[in-house]
Protein backbone atom coordinates (compact mmCIF):
# COMPACT_ATOMS: atom_id res chain seq x y z
CA UNK A 1 0.00 0.00 0.00
CA UNK A 2 1.61 3.74 -1.10
CA UNK A 3 1.21 6.24 1.69
CA UNK A 4 2.46 9.70 1.25
CA UNK A 5 4.69 10.27 4.12
CA UNK A 6 4.46 13.74 5.63
CA UNK A 7 7.59 15.27 6.64
CA UNK A 8 6.47 17.58 10.18
CA UNK A 9 8.51 19.73 10.98
CA UNK A 10 9.16 22.17 13.80
CA UNK A 11 6.92 26.02 12.62
CA UNK A 12 9.10 28.49 14.13
CA UNK A 13 8.98 32.78 12.84
CA UNK A 14 6.60 31.86 10.17
CA UNK A 15 8.36 29.25 8.68
CA UNK A 16 8.67 25.24 8.60
CA UNK A 17 12.21 24.72 10.18
CA UNK A 18 14.18 20.92 10.14
CA UNK A 19 14.57 19.57 13.61
CA UNK A 20 18.50 20.39 14.17
CA UNK A 21 18.52 16.56 15.45
CA UNK A 22 17.74 15.57 12.19
CA UNK A 23 16.08 12.67 13.88
CA UNK A 24 12.39 12.07 13.62
CA UNK A 25 9.63 9.52 14.77
CA UNK A 26 7.03 7.90 12.02
CA UNK A 27 3.51 8.78 12.87
CA UNK A 28 1.21 5.72 12.83
CA UNK A 29 -2.73 5.40 11.71
CA UNK A 30 -3.59 3.32 14.88
CA UNK A 31 -6.21 1.57 12.64
CA UNK A 32 -4.04 -0.23 10.24
CA UNK A 33 -0.42 0.15 11.99
CA UNK A 34 0.91 1.76 8.63
CA UNK A 35 3.46 4.68 9.09
CA UNK A 36 1.75 8.07 7.50
CA UNK A 37 4.37 10.98 8.53
CA UNK A 38 7.41 11.02 10.36
CA UNK A 39 7.87 14.27 13.17
CA UNK A 40 10.85 15.69 14.32
CA UNK A 41 12.71 15.51 17.85
CA UNK A 42 13.66 18.91 19.25
CA UNK A 43 16.40 19.57 20.82
CA UNK A 44 16.71 22.75 23.38
CA UNK A 45 18.67 24.54 20.50
CA UNK A 46 15.15 24.36 18.86
CA UNK A 47 13.38 25.39 21.62
CA UNK A 48 16.04 28.31 21.50
CA UNK A 49 15.20 29.30 18.68
CA UNK A 50 10.96 29.15 18.93
CA UNK A 51 11.67 31.39 21.92
CA UNK A 52 13.74 34.00 20.56
CA UNK A 53 11.50 33.86 17.57
CA UNK A 54 8.72 34.29 20.01
CA UNK A 55 10.16 37.04 21.78
CA UNK A 56 10.82 38.87 18.90
CA UNK A 57 7.44 39.27 18.02
CA UNK A 58 6.20 39.84 21.63
CA UNK A 59 6.81 43.52 21.89
CA UNK A 60 4.48 44.75 18.45
CA UNK A 61 2.23 41.83 18.62
CA UNK A 62 1.47 42.86 22.77
CA UNK A 63 1.30 46.38 21.88
CA UNK A 64 -1.52 46.11 19.57
CA UNK A 65 -5.15 46.66 20.85
CA UNK A 66 -7.02 43.65 22.42
CA UNK A 67 -9.73 44.52 19.27
CA UNK A 68 -6.65 44.32 16.53
CA UNK A 69 -5.54 41.06 17.98
CA UNK A 70 -9.50 39.83 17.63
CA UNK A 71 -9.45 41.14 14.38
CA UNK A 72 -6.75 38.16 12.85
CA UNK A 73 -8.63 35.71 15.51
CA UNK A 74 -11.92 36.30 13.77
CA UNK A 75 -10.09 35.46 10.68
CA UNK A 76 -8.68 32.25 11.92
CA UNK A 77 -12.09 31.14 13.12
CA UNK A 78 -13.48 31.74 9.68
CA UNK A 79 -10.46 29.39 8.31
CA UNK A 80 -10.94 26.47 10.62
CA UNK A 81 -14.99 26.64 9.60
CA UNK A 82 -14.04 26.65 5.72
CA UNK A 83 -11.50 23.68 6.36
CA UNK A 84 -12.91 21.45 9.13
CA UNK A 85 -13.12 18.89 6.85
CA UNK A 86 -10.08 18.52 5.74
CA UNK A 87 -8.87 19.12 9.94
CA UNK A 88 -11.15 16.48 10.55
CA UNK A 89 -10.26 14.31 8.18
CA UNK A 90 -6.00 14.63 9.46
CA UNK A 91 -7.78 13.67 12.71
CA UNK A 92 -9.53 10.20 11.82
CA UNK A 93 -6.11 9.02 10.05
CA UNK A 94 -3.57 10.01 13.12
CA UNK A 95 -6.12 9.79 16.03
CA UNK A 96 -8.65 6.93 14.92
CA UNK A 97 -11.96 8.58 15.55
CA UNK A 98 -14.59 8.37 13.70
CA UNK A 99 -15.41 11.17 11.37
CA UNK A 100 -18.34 12.74 13.86
CA UNK A 101 -16.25 13.00 16.57
CA UNK A 102 -13.40 14.48 14.86
CA UNK A 103 -15.67 17.05 13.35
CA UNK A 104 -16.54 17.87 16.99
CA UNK A 105 -12.90 18.07 17.66
CA UNK A 106 -12.73 20.99 15.24
CA UNK A 107 -16.02 22.69 16.34
CA UNK A 108 -15.43 22.09 20.01
CA UNK A 109 -11.45 23.93 19.40
CA UNK A 110 -13.20 26.57 17.57
CA UNK A 111 -15.85 27.37 20.09
CA UNK A 112 -12.93 28.34 22.47
CA UNK A 113 -11.26 30.45 19.11
CA UNK A 114 -15.00 31.85 19.66
CA UNK A 115 -14.97 32.54 23.50
CA UNK A 116 -11.48 33.92 22.71
CA UNK A 117 -12.67 36.31 20.22
CA UNK A 118 -15.22 38.06 22.62
CA UNK A 119 -12.40 39.04 25.13
CA UNK A 120 -12.51 42.93 24.22
CA UNK A 121 -15.67 42.98 26.75
CA UNK A 122 -14.65 40.42 29.21
CA UNK A 123 -10.99 41.50 30.08
CA UNK A 124 -11.64 44.81 30.88
CA UNK A 125 -9.99 46.14 33.87
CA UNK A 126 -11.26 48.16 37.10
CA UNK A 127 -11.59 51.33 38.26
CA UNK A 128 -12.32 53.08 41.47
CA UNK A 129 -11.99 56.31 43.77
CA UNK A 130 -10.83 55.04 46.73
CA UNK A 131 -9.59 58.26 48.62
CA UNK A 132 -10.29 61.67 48.01
CA UNK A 133 -8.39 62.73 44.33
CA UNK A 134 -6.96 58.92 45.10
CA UNK A 135 -7.76 56.27 42.26
CA UNK A 136 -6.99 52.94 41.88
CA UNK A 137 -7.10 50.93 38.38
CA UNK A 138 -6.36 47.28 37.26
CA UNK A 139 -5.36 45.66 34.20
CA UNK A 140 -4.18 42.70 32.43
CA UNK A 141 -0.95 42.70 30.54
CA UNK A 142 0.49 39.94 28.86
CA UNK A 143 3.38 37.89 30.11
CA UNK A 144 5.33 36.94 27.52
CA UNK A 145 6.10 33.67 25.97
CA UNK A 146 4.00 31.10 26.71
CA UNK A 147 4.16 27.24 26.25
CA UNK A 148 1.27 24.56 25.72
CA UNK A 149 2.28 20.71 25.68
CA UNK A 150 -0.88 19.06 24.63
CA UNK A 151 -1.60 14.75 24.43
CA UNK A 152 -3.07 12.88 21.80
CA UNK A 153 -6.71 12.35 22.03
CA UNK A 154 -7.99 15.61 20.99
CA UNK A 155 -5.67 16.82 17.88
CA UNK A 156 -7.17 20.21 17.19
CA UNK A 157 -9.88 20.76 20.67
CA UNK A 158 -6.84 20.63 23.48
CA UNK A 159 -4.36 23.11 21.86
CA UNK A 160 -7.53 25.23 21.48
CA UNK A 161 -8.63 25.23 25.15
CA UNK A 162 -4.96 27.74 25.72
CA UNK A 163 -3.58 28.91 22.45
CA UNK A 164 -6.70 31.09 20.90
CA UNK A 165 -7.12 33.02 24.72
CA UNK A 166 -3.38 33.18 25.30
CA UNK A 167 -3.22 35.08 21.64
CA UNK A 168 -5.36 37.27 21.88
CA UNK A 169 -4.44 38.37 25.17
CA UNK A 170 -0.98 39.72 23.98
CA UNK A 171 1.11 36.42 24.46
CA UNK A 172 3.24 34.46 21.63
CA UNK A 173 2.72 31.17 21.43
CA UNK A 174 4.67 27.98 21.90
CA UNK A 175 2.66 24.54 20.98
CA UNK A 176 3.86 21.11 22.12
CA UNK A 177 1.95 18.97 20.16
CA UNK A 178 1.35 14.96 20.99
CA UNK A 179 4.36 12.87 18.69
CA UNK A 180 1.79 10.75 18.02
CA UNK A 181 -0.71 13.04 15.76
CA UNK A 182 1.21 15.93 14.65
CA UNK A 183 -0.38 16.03 11.07
CA UNK A 184 -3.41 18.34 12.45
CA UNK A 185 -1.59 21.08 13.61
CA UNK A 186 1.07 21.21 10.82
CA UNK A 187 -1.89 22.26 8.79
CA UNK A 188 -3.38 24.88 11.65
CA UNK A 189 0.09 26.35 11.39
CA UNK A 190 -0.54 27.41 7.53
CA UNK A 191 -3.90 28.57 8.93
CA UNK A 192 -2.54 30.71 11.30
CA UNK A 193 0.16 32.57 8.69
CA UNK A 194 -3.29 32.52 6.02
CA UNK A 195 -5.44 34.76 8.63
CA UNK A 196 -2.29 37.07 9.03
CA UNK A 197 -0.68 36.58 12.45
CA UNK A 198 2.56 37.83 12.73
CA UNK A 199 5.96 35.59 12.01
CA UNK A 200 6.45 34.49 15.57
CA UNK A 201 3.51 35.07 17.46
CA UNK A 202 2.64 31.21 16.97
CA UNK A 203 5.14 28.86 17.12
CA UNK A 204 4.94 25.10 17.39
CA UNK A 205 8.13 22.47 18.03
CA UNK A 206 7.64 18.86 17.60
CA UNK A 207 9.26 16.26 19.94
CA UNK A 208 8.80 14.10 23.21
CA UNK A 209 10.56 14.55 26.47
CA UNK A 210 13.54 16.59 26.00
CA UNK A 211 11.31 18.99 23.76
CA UNK A 212 9.32 19.23 27.12
CA UNK A 213 11.86 19.58 29.57
CA UNK A 214 14.02 22.17 27.60
CA UNK A 215 10.57 24.40 27.17
CA UNK A 216 9.60 24.08 31.00
CA UNK A 217 13.11 25.06 31.97
CA UNK A 218 14.42 27.99 29.52
CA UNK A 219 13.78 31.47 31.33
CA UNK A 220 11.78 33.04 28.55
CA UNK A 221 9.09 30.95 28.76
CA UNK A 222 7.02 32.41 31.36
CA UNK A 223 3.58 29.90 31.66
CA UNK A 224 3.69 26.34 30.73
CA UNK A 225 -0.15 24.28 30.40
CA UNK A 226 0.02 20.97 29.83
CA UNK A 227 -2.65 17.92 29.60
CA UNK A 228 -2.18 14.31 29.91
CA UNK A 229 -1.48 11.76 32.13
CA UNK A 230 -1.56 12.53 36.54
CA UNK A 231 2.11 11.08 36.68
CA UNK A 232 3.55 13.62 34.11
CA UNK A 233 1.20 16.19 35.34
CA UNK A 234 2.70 16.13 38.55
CA UNK A 235 5.99 16.43 37.33
CA UNK A 236 5.16 19.54 35.02
CA UNK A 237 3.91 21.29 37.82
CA UNK A 238 6.52 20.81 40.42
CA UNK A 239 9.22 21.40 38.06
CA UNK A 240 7.69 24.82 37.20
CA UNK A 241 7.01 25.19 40.79
CA UNK A 242 10.86 24.85 41.17
CA UNK A 243 11.36 27.64 38.72
CA UNK A 244 8.87 30.02 40.54
CA UNK A 245 6.74 29.77 36.72
CA UNK A 246 3.48 29.72 36.11
CA UNK A 247 1.43 26.79 35.32
CA UNK A 248 -1.87 24.71 34.79
CA UNK A 249 -1.23 21.09 34.49
CA UNK A 250 -4.30 18.54 33.93
CA UNK A 251 -3.92 15.20 34.81
CA UNK A 252 -6.04 11.92 34.72
CA UNK A 253 -9.97 11.13 35.57
CA UNK A 254 -11.62 8.08 36.86
CA UNK A 255 -15.55 9.14 36.34
CA UNK A 256 -18.36 7.95 38.15
CA UNK A 257 -21.63 7.26 36.93
CA UNK A 258 -24.60 6.77 39.10
CA UNK A 259 -28.09 5.43 38.33
CA UNK A 260 -30.94 5.60 40.35
CA UNK A 261 -33.82 3.29 40.41
CA UNK A 262 -36.16 6.05 39.12
CA UNK A 263 -33.97 7.51 36.03
CA UNK A 264 -34.86 7.32 32.27
CA UNK A 265 -33.73 4.23 31.74
CA UNK A 266 -33.42 4.05 27.89
CA UNK A 267 -32.26 7.94 27.78
CA UNK A 268 -29.28 6.71 30.27
CA UNK A 269 -28.49 3.72 28.28
CA UNK A 270 -27.52 5.14 25.38
CA UNK A 271 -25.83 8.14 27.01
CA UNK A 272 -23.72 5.89 29.45
CA UNK A 273 -22.67 3.69 26.17
CA UNK A 274 -21.76 7.25 24.15
CA UNK A 275 -19.61 8.24 27.16
CA UNK A 276 -17.78 5.46 27.84
CA UNK A 277 -17.40 4.05 24.12
CA UNK A 278 -17.03 6.99 22.58
CA UNK A 279 -13.66 8.41 20.62
CA UNK A 280 -12.52 4.69 22.35
CA UNK A 281 -13.02 6.19 25.70
CA UNK A 282 -9.65 8.21 25.49
CA UNK A 283 -10.40 11.17 26.99
CA UNK A 284 -10.53 12.58 30.42
CA UNK A 285 -14.36 13.10 30.37
CA UNK A 286 -15.47 9.54 29.78
CA UNK A 287 -17.38 7.44 31.99
CA UNK A 288 -15.13 4.92 33.52
CA UNK A 289 -17.22 3.15 36.43
CA UNK A 290 -21.16 2.55 36.97
CA UNK A 291 -22.52 2.40 40.32
CA UNK A 292 -26.18 0.98 40.51
CA UNK A 293 -28.22 1.49 43.03
CA UNK A 294 -29.25 -2.10 43.56
CA UNK A 295 -30.42 -4.51 41.23
CA UNK A 296 -30.92 -2.81 37.68
CA UNK A 297 -31.09 -5.20 35.14
CA UNK A 298 -33.38 -3.67 32.87
CA UNK A 299 -30.68 -1.05 32.25
CA UNK A 300 -27.73 -3.20 32.53
CA UNK A 301 -29.06 -5.05 29.29
CA UNK A 302 -30.11 -2.45 27.48
CA UNK A 303 -26.60 -0.98 27.93
CA UNK A 304 -25.15 -4.41 26.98
CA UNK A 305 -27.21 -4.38 23.87
CA UNK A 306 -26.32 -0.71 23.14
CA UNK A 307 -22.80 -0.97 23.00
CA UNK A 308 -22.58 -4.65 21.41
CA UNK A 309 -24.30 -3.27 18.48
CA UNK A 310 -20.87 -0.85 18.15
CA UNK A 311 -19.00 -2.01 15.34
CA UNK A 312 -14.96 -1.11 14.28
CA UNK A 313 -14.73 1.65 11.80
CA UNK A 314 -14.44 5.70 11.40
CA UNK A 315 -17.89 6.57 9.83
CA UNK A 316 -20.58 7.77 12.03
CA UNK A 317 -21.92 5.27 14.86
CA UNK A 318 -18.39 3.35 14.90
CA UNK A 319 -15.85 2.77 16.76
CA UNK A 320 -12.12 3.72 16.30
CA UNK A 321 -9.33 2.19 17.47
CA UNK A 322 -6.90 2.73 20.49
CA UNK A 323 -3.76 4.69 19.84
CA UNK A 324 -1.08 2.63 20.07
CA UNK A 325 0.32 -0.90 20.85
CA UNK A 326 1.08 0.86 24.31
CA UNK A 327 -2.94 1.44 25.11
CA UNK A 328 -3.79 -1.51 23.76
CA UNK A 329 -1.45 -3.96 25.62
CA UNK A 330 -2.36 -1.50 28.77
CA UNK A 331 -6.27 -1.64 27.94
CA UNK A 332 -5.89 -5.62 27.41
CA UNK A 333 -4.09 -5.93 31.02
CA UNK A 334 -7.19 -4.60 32.68
CA UNK A 335 -9.31 -7.00 31.24
CA UNK A 336 -7.70 -9.93 32.00
CA UNK A 337 -6.87 -8.95 35.97
CA UNK A 338 -10.52 -8.21 36.21
CA UNK A 339 -11.15 -11.61 34.87
CA UNK A 340 -8.91 -13.65 36.64
CA UNK A 341 -9.81 -11.98 39.96
CA UNK A 342 -13.43 -12.97 39.25
CA UNK A 343 -15.43 -10.05 37.94
CA UNK A 344 -18.14 -11.12 35.17
CA UNK A 345 -17.35 -9.62 31.67
CA UNK A 346 -21.07 -8.85 30.37
CA UNK A 347 -19.21 -7.44 26.73
CA UNK A 348 -15.91 -8.70 25.72
CA UNK A 349 -14.36 -6.19 23.54
CA UNK A 350 -11.22 -8.19 23.08
CA UNK A 351 -12.95 -10.42 20.16
CA UNK A 352 -12.15 -7.23 18.14
CA UNK A 353 -8.09 -7.75 17.65
CA UNK A 354 -6.71 -7.72 14.13
CA UNK A 355 -3.42 -8.61 12.80
CA UNK A 356 -2.87 -4.69 12.34
CA UNK A 357 -4.63 -1.85 13.92
CA UNK A 358 -5.12 -1.54 18.10
CA UNK A 359 -8.21 -2.36 18.04
CA UNK A 360 -10.36 -3.37 21.08
CA UNK A 361 -13.90 -3.22 21.37
CA UNK A 362 -16.18 -1.91 24.19
CA UNK A 363 -16.27 -3.67 27.37
CA UNK A 364 -18.45 -3.94 30.40
CA UNK A 365 -16.81 -5.26 33.46
CA UNK A 366 -19.80 -6.17 36.47
CA UNK A 367 -17.14 -6.61 39.49
CA UNK A 368 -17.95 -8.00 43.22
CA UNK A 369 -15.44 -5.54 44.82
CA UNK A 370 -14.78 -2.20 44.40
CA UNK A 371 -11.09 -2.34 45.10
CA UNK A 372 -10.57 -4.00 41.97
CA UNK A 373 -7.91 -2.39 39.87
CA UNK A 374 -10.19 -1.57 37.19
CA UNK A 375 -12.52 -0.01 39.71
CA UNK A 376 -9.59 3.03 40.90
CA UNK A 377 -6.84 2.82 38.45
CA UNK A 378 -7.59 5.29 34.96
CA UNK A 379 -7.93 2.32 32.36
CA UNK A 380 -8.22 4.99 29.04
CA UNK A 381 -9.94 3.11 26.95
CA UNK A 382 -13.29 1.51 26.18
CA UNK A 383 -14.04 -0.09 29.48
CA UNK A 384 -16.65 0.56 31.74
CA UNK A 385 -16.39 -0.86 35.19
CA UNK A 386 -20.21 -1.58 36.86
CA UNK A 387 -20.67 -2.31 41.00
CA UNK A 388 -23.72 -2.57 42.06
CA UNK A 389 -24.22 -0.55 45.30
CA UNK A 390 -26.34 -1.32 48.28
CA UNK A 391 -26.79 2.25 49.52
CA UNK A 392 -26.37 6.10 48.16
CA UNK A 393 -23.58 6.07 50.95
CA UNK A 394 -21.84 3.36 49.88
CA UNK A 395 -21.74 5.10 46.43
CA UNK A 396 -21.04 8.44 47.84
CA UNK A 397 -17.74 6.58 49.68
CA UNK A 398 -16.85 4.58 46.29
CA UNK A 399 -16.65 7.93 44.63
CA UNK A 400 -14.99 9.89 46.86
CA UNK A 401 -12.27 7.28 47.95
CA UNK A 402 -11.03 7.86 44.58
CA UNK A 403 -7.74 9.77 43.70
CA UNK A 404 -9.21 11.67 40.85
CA UNK A 405 -10.99 14.46 40.58
CA UNK A 406 -12.22 15.12 37.25
CA UNK A 407 -16.17 14.57 36.54
CA UNK A 408 -19.03 12.52 38.15
CA UNK A 409 -22.72 12.10 37.33
CA UNK A 410 -25.77 11.49 38.44
CA UNK A 411 -29.00 9.75 36.50
CA UNK A 412 -32.38 10.55 38.32
CA UNK A 413 -35.71 11.84 37.39
CA UNK A 414 -36.01 13.64 40.88
CA UNK A 415 -34.34 17.20 41.64
CA UNK A 416 -33.93 16.25 45.22
CA UNK A 417 -31.55 13.02 45.08
CA UNK A 418 -29.99 14.82 42.06
CA UNK A 419 -29.18 17.69 44.74
CA UNK A 420 -28.06 14.98 47.26
CA UNK A 421 -25.35 13.86 45.40
CA UNK A 422 -24.20 17.11 43.93
CA UNK A 423 -23.12 18.10 46.77
CA UNK A 424 -21.23 14.92 47.85
CA UNK A 425 -19.03 14.17 44.87
CA UNK A 426 -15.86 15.24 45.45
CA UNK A 427 -14.97 16.26 42.01
CA UNK A 428 -14.87 19.75 39.75
CA UNK A 429 -17.54 18.95 36.30
CA UNK A 430 -20.71 17.59 37.86
CA UNK A 431 -23.24 16.49 35.65
CA UNK A 432 -27.17 15.28 36.21
CA UNK A 433 -28.65 12.63 33.27
CA UNK A 434 -25.78 14.08 31.30
CA UNK A 435 -22.26 11.26 31.14
CA UNK A 436 -19.71 13.71 29.23
CA UNK A 437 -20.65 16.95 31.68
CA UNK A 438 -17.99 19.07 29.81
CA UNK A 439 -18.77 22.91 30.83
CA UNK A 440 -19.10 24.85 27.14
CA UNK A 441 -18.05 28.09 27.16
CA UNK A 442 -17.95 30.91 28.65
CA UNK A 443 -17.83 28.15 31.43
CA UNK A 444 -14.29 27.18 32.24
CA UNK A 445 -12.63 23.54 32.15
CA UNK A 446 -10.69 21.82 34.84
CA UNK A 447 -10.29 19.57 37.87
CA UNK A 448 -10.24 19.60 41.46
CA UNK A 449 -7.63 21.21 43.11
CA UNK A 450 -5.75 18.78 45.62
CA UNK A 451 -6.89 15.56 43.01
CA UNK A 452 -4.66 13.72 40.81
CA UNK A 453 -6.62 15.49 38.16
CA UNK A 454 -5.45 18.58 38.36
CA UNK A 455 -2.16 20.49 39.75
CA UNK A 456 -0.72 23.91 39.55
CA UNK A 457 -2.95 27.32 39.06
CA UNK A 458 -6.45 28.20 37.41
CA UNK A 459 -8.61 25.89 34.80
CA UNK A 460 -7.49 25.56 31.84
CA UNK A 461 -10.29 27.54 29.45
CA UNK A 462 -12.61 30.73 30.21
CA UNK A 463 -11.86 33.21 32.48
CA UNK A 464 -9.49 31.04 34.53
CA UNK A 465 -7.07 31.58 31.31
CA UNK A 466 -7.72 34.62 30.85
CA UNK A 467 -6.49 35.01 34.43
CA UNK A 468 -3.48 32.68 33.78
CA UNK A 469 -2.21 34.23 30.54
CA UNK A 470 -2.28 37.42 32.08
CA UNK A 471 -0.48 39.80 34.78
CA UNK A 472 -2.99 41.86 37.10
CA UNK A 473 -1.02 45.19 37.00
CA UNK A 474 -2.63 47.54 40.15
CA UNK A 475 -2.06 51.59 39.83
CA UNK A 476 -2.88 53.81 42.47
CA UNK A 477 -2.68 57.25 41.31
CA UNK A 478 -3.36 61.08 42.55
CA UNK A 479 -2.86 64.00 40.78
CA UNK A 480 -2.57 67.99 41.00
CA UNK A 481 -5.75 69.99 39.55
CA UNK A 482 -4.24 71.16 36.34
CA UNK A 483 -5.23 74.90 35.96
CA UNK A 484 -3.31 74.70 32.31
CA UNK A 485 -5.71 74.28 29.39
CA UNK A 486 -5.01 71.67 27.00
CA UNK A 487 -3.91 72.74 23.24
CA UNK A 488 -3.44 69.76 21.83
CA UNK A 489 -4.95 66.59 21.38
CA UNK A 490 -3.40 63.70 22.87
CA UNK A 491 -3.67 61.69 19.64
CA UNK A 492 -1.44 64.79 18.61
CA UNK A 493 0.77 64.76 21.33
CA UNK A 494 1.29 60.86 20.66
CA UNK A 495 2.43 61.19 17.26
CA UNK A 496 -0.40 58.92 15.80
CA UNK A 497 -3.81 59.42 14.40
CA UNK A 498 -6.78 57.54 15.67
CA UNK A 499 -8.89 57.14 12.74
CA UNK A 500 -11.82 55.79 14.67
CA UNK A 501 -12.24 58.98 16.73
CA UNK A 502 -14.53 61.45 16.02
CA UNK A 503 -13.47 64.12 18.76
CA UNK A 504 -12.74 67.04 16.84
CA UNK A 505 -12.95 66.16 13.37
CA UNK A 506 -15.36 65.65 10.52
Amino acid sequence: MNVDIVMVDNYIGGKFVAPSTAKYLDVVNPANSHAIGKVGLSSSKDIDDAVAAAEAAFPAWSARTVKSRTAIMLKFHALVRENARELAELIVKENGKNLTEALADVAKGNETVEYACSLPQLCQGKQLQVSGGVYCVDRRDPLGVVASIVPFNFPFMVPFWTTPIALVMGNTVILKPSEKVPLTMRRVASLFQEAGFPDGVFNMVQGARDAVEAIIDHPKVKAVTFVGSSPVAKIVSARCRALNKKCTALGGAKNHLVTLPDCEMEGAASDICVSFAGCAGQRCMAASVLLLMGKQDDLLNSLVEKASKLKPGSCSGEMGPVIDEGSYKKIMAYIEESEKNGAKLLLDGRSWKKDEGNWVGPTIILHTSPKDKAMREEVFGPVLSVYECSSWEEAIEIENSNPFGNAASIYTTNGGNADWFLSRFQAAMLGVNIGIPVPREPFSFGGLYGTQSKYGDMDITGDGAMEFFTNRIKVTSKWPVSRTPMKKSRDQMEGHKDSANFAGQM
